[in-house]
């Protein structure tokens, strides 16, 4: 047996290696020439790092925006009650904001979009759902290519994922706390059908159940057995039917948030052959000549600032966008591959004229609605009493369990359609992808939540219940503001535009409102609060819609399928570019975005490596 002492200098040793490969500034670079060069180390650009750097014959380099997700103000976006106030206003963020959105009172929106390893994973909402089965499978279709389709996304489905514990089900844990280290016994809850194990692989992303009991739980699944027709029971919504009622299944393990950084980037920073810079921005895409008849772009040029010395890589196989649906489009615009027109306008030589890239932007929509409620056991007691608050932080430095241990957002969320027979039918067609996918989302929430400050209570218990527009038909943008690159670009996602949206809308909320009008919640509700009581009618909703309306933050379509990039994600017309994020889907999933994007990631990797195998 090695005694554990002599353990220690191989401990500092492989510290040392696991950041060699993580550098500040592109004059540390130890090449200019690499087989891959990824843009944007988000999402999918974590994931396709790591599994395209598996091939230690090859060298990769990540470029990202952001900062690294280490450090000691860090702890607040790893503490996964803070997803909802950690990021907008600080350096892990973009700070985006919309144009005027015409539909929402022409006022502009807070677009967040995580600047930071991991990009928009490490700064998220945590929530973690694949979508509905018919969403792949129109994808397929779009692009072209049966690869994409539910069943033969499978083995990708499962390799990018796992289930474990919930915080508070791990029943030993060795815990380090005030220079002491003890074994601690923490009680557990049994997950045992809140998921099904069936829908979960053996991957690097660790998911789990909600991690803290809340008030409202009991009375939600009562509502399932209430009225089971409306709102049936769901045991797990990730099965590629996501319809009904569920617990809600969230990127945290032990407490602690999960990200692409965790997951897929953290853990092979030691490898030899990769490179990741960040700190650093692509400023454009550089054709090198051409191949195949067609402009080859394999260049990439990128900076720190708008004033600081631009450097340039070259790929020798591919240059990959992974910088999500807003930069995705604004490099592509940068490079001149988009509309004429608009280049010509700013100086910009066109390449590729595409009046498709940037365009086609689609988000989800949503809307809160907030009950007052007999109980001070909601999350609210955190923001009125500072020492509750303080001893919950406590509790999550202590061993990462308790409330500040969980996804605040919520505990369940349902998906659900509008019946065949609802008289909107008369109206407009069902624009959703198939009889899997729904029409919209409730999220039911243990505080209050809202899009304003107006109204806002200093105490009481809220029940809030958030709704979303998950197959909506409305389109918007990404310009470029300026032919400067560091110019955030022009963002518009349209939210709420089109007519079949607000019927959506107004239908969700009145299913909201029959859910809480349900047995289970007698004497527990009051009334509802101010903000949202006079949603009484058709008007009076889309008038609250209009005032409280904002995005999910799920972007998508910039560069999409079909239109931008081929079925295997390349550039159409281009050699050597292939796109891998959110911008390439055809139509938003049914899903908070994050897990659809990994499941794109985890085939696009073994699609890239099949294109250059020898």
């Amino acid at each position: 047996m090695i005694p554990t002492l002599s353990l220690l200098p191989l401990f500092f040793l492989l510290a040392k290696s696991a950041v060699a490969s993580l550098f500040t500034h592109p004059s540390q670079l130890r090449s200019t020439t690499y087989d891959y060069v990824v843009v944007g180390a988000g999402t999918a650009g974590s994931a396709l790092a790591s599994r395209l750097s598996e091939d230690r014959h090859v060298r990769v380099l990540v470029i990202e925006a952001g900062r690294s997700d280490n450090g000691t103000d860090v702890v607040n976006i790893r503490i996964p009650f803070n997803a909802p106030i950690a990021t907008p206003g600080t350096p892990f963020d973009w700070n985006y904001t919309t144009v005027n959105q015409g539909s929402l009172n022409n006022q502009p929106e807070a677009y967040p979009r995580g600047k930071v390893l991991g990009g928009t994973s490490t700064t998220n909402y945590l929530v973690y759902t694949r979508g509905a089965s018919n969403d792949y499978d129109r994808l397929a279709t779009v692009a072209g290519d049966d690869g994409w389709t539910w069943d033969n996304l499978h083995p990708y489905i499962m390799k990018h994922s796992s289930f474990v514990a919930s915080a508070d089900g791990w029943i030993f844990a060795l815990i380090s706390y005030g220079g002491h280290a003890k074994l601690t016994f923490i009680a557990g809850h049994n997950t045992s059908g809140q998921f099904d194990p069936a829908w979960h692989g053996n991957g690097p992303l660790r998911t789990s159940a909600p991690g803290f009991p809340t008030v409202i739980d009991s009375r939600v699944m009562a509502t399932t057995q209430t009225l089971p027709d409306e709102f049936p029971f769901n045991v797990d919504m990730n099965s590629g039917n996501p319809l009904g009622i569920g617990w809600t299944q969230s990127t945290i393990a032990n407490g602690t948030r999960q990200s692409a950084a965790t997951a897929y980037l953290g853990p092979i920073l030691f490898r030899s052959n990769l490179d990741v810079l960040i700190n650093t921005q692509v400023t454009r895409l550089i054709q090198t000549g051409r191949a195949g008849g067609k402009p080859d772009f394999r260049g990439v040029e990128f900076a720190q600032s708008a004033t600081s010395p631009r450097h340039r890589a070259t790929a020798r196989r591919e240059v990959i966008l992974s910088a999500g649906a807003v930069a995705t489009p604004q490099v592509l615009l940068l490079s001149g591959i988009g509309d004429r027109g608009a280049l010509s306008r700013l100086g910009i030589r066109t390449i590729i004229d595409n009046p498709h890239v940037g365009n086609h932007l689609q988000d989800h929509p949503f809307v809160p609605l907030q009950w007052e409620v007999n109980s001070n056991e909601t999350f609210d007691q955190f923001s009125y009493n500072p020492d509750a608050a303080a001893a919950a932080l406590d509790q999550w430095k202590y061993n990462h369990t308790g409330p500040f241990s969980t996804n605040p957002i919520a505990n369940h969320l349902a998906f659900l359609r509008i019946p065949e027979n609802n008289l909107i039918w008369e109206q407009f067609e069902d624009t959703s992808s198939g009889p899997h996918a729904p029409h919209y989302e409730i999220a039911f929430d243990n505080l209050y939540i809202s899009t304003s400050m107006e109204n806002r209570p200093t105490s009481g218990g809220f029940l809030s219940v958030t709704t979303i527009v998950t197959s909506p038909t409305s389109r918007g943008y990404v310009k470029l503001n300026s032919s400067n690159p560091f110019d955030p670009p022009l963002i518009d996602p349209a939210l709420l535009s089109t007519d079949y949206d607000m019927a959506i809308m107004v239908e969700a909320i009145r299913a909201a409102q029959r859910f809480v009008d349900a047995s289970p919640w007698d004497g527990f509700i009051i009334s509802p609060s101010v903000d949202s009581a006079q949603t009484t009618t058709i008007d009076s909703i889309v008038e609250y819609s209009r005032r409280r309306g904002a995005t999910s933050d799920h972007p998508t379509g910039t560069a999409q399928v079909g239109k931008v990039v081929n079925g295997d994600l390349t550039v159409k017309d281009v050699s050597g570019l292939r796109v891998v994020d959110a911008s390439i889907f055809p139509y938003v999933p049914t899903a908070h975005t994050q897990a659809p994007v990994y499941i794109v990631a985890e085939r696009a990797a073994d699609l890239i490596k099949a294109a250059h195998r020898n």
